[in-house]
């Protein structure tokens, strides 16, 4: 007969296991090498946006069900589980899972967040996945980035000098104050939630920069090292790559590194504003 003494070290090791008296037994005779929690399915259905550009076939939107219990937590480790189990010819783009590559951007219930930092709803209705809004369709969840990449070429995103380095200087230096100023502006991972959560930008991504990329040019505007800033302003002093901003601020909203693109594009206003 087993002892009270055993039942009780195994309820504080594993609280949730059951403990009955076949369990404990089999436990402490080593007859069981694991014990798993009977529990009930819990499905979730996903409702996933699909079109693949080789097949003659209209997008439509395909229904997968999982079990939350044998999934991880987030949107992204859904999809992963979709992909891996039920259904290879998924397409989505994914590299680091902890926001920082900006990767797995996409419209999940009707936000643009990224994939990997969305927990998923427990809720009884079907999640909605579809690819980032008003962009061209690659594949699937697959956005085609190529016009919001070249936007962010065209503001020239790197330090400019006019003066050559001293003898012996390495860096170019800045205060700590200076610094600081570009915080909020430097972790952006330009995964274009924002930008394509702005009715301005659906509506004059040829000629608009779009929130992004706007907030990009700003940081090198406000960069101490930097000494093309009235070039920079002048580029940007048109009434479209501008000023098609109307301040509706679905950009800062969807942000999912919580910055406020909003606010850099009316700095860049107000410097411009105050420069003529």
């Amino acid at each position: 007969m087993l002892s009270s003494v055993s039942t009780s070290f195994l309820r504080r090791a594993r609280p949730e296991w059951p403990l009955s008296v076949s369990t404990v037994r089999a436990l402490t005779t080593g007859k069981m090498a694991e014990v798993e929690c009977a529990s009930k399915e819990n499905i979730k259905y996903f409702k996933i946006y699909r079109w693949d550009p080789e097949q003659k076939q209209k997008p439509y939107v395909a229904t997968y069900p999982i079990d939350l219990n044998d999934c991880g937590p987030m949107v992204l480790d859904a999809l992963i589980k979709v992909k891996n189990e039920q259904d290879p010819t998924l397409t989505f783009r994914r590299s680091c899972r902890e926001g920082i590559c900006g990767s797995c951007a996409m419209n999940i219930d009707g936000r643009n967040t990224l994939a990997c930092l969305c927990t998923i709803d427990d809720g009884p209705k079907a999640s909605k996945i579809y690819p980032l809004p008003h962009m061209y369709v690659v594949k699937d969840l697959v956005p085609d980035m190529s016009n919001f990449y070249e936007q962010y070429r065209s503001i020239e995103p790197w330090l400019q000098t006019k003066t050559s380095k001293e003898e012996g200087q390495k860096e170019w230096l800045q205060t700590k104050q200076d610094r600081a100023k570009l915080d909020g502006m430097y972790e952006c991972i330009l995964c274009a939630c924002c930008s394509t959560a702005c009715p301005s930008y659906w509506w004059n991504s040829d000629s608009y920069l779009g929130p992004a990329v706007l907030m990009q040019a700003y940081r090198w505007i406000e960069d101490s090292r930097d000494q093309m800033t009235k070039e920079r302003l002048e580029q940007l002093d048109d009434a479209f790559k501008l000023y098609r901003c109307h301040t509706i601020m679905n950009c800062s909203r969807v942000c999912p590194k919580h910055l406020n693109p909003g606010k850099a594009i009316a700095s860049i206003k107000k410097k411009l504003a105050s420069s003529h």
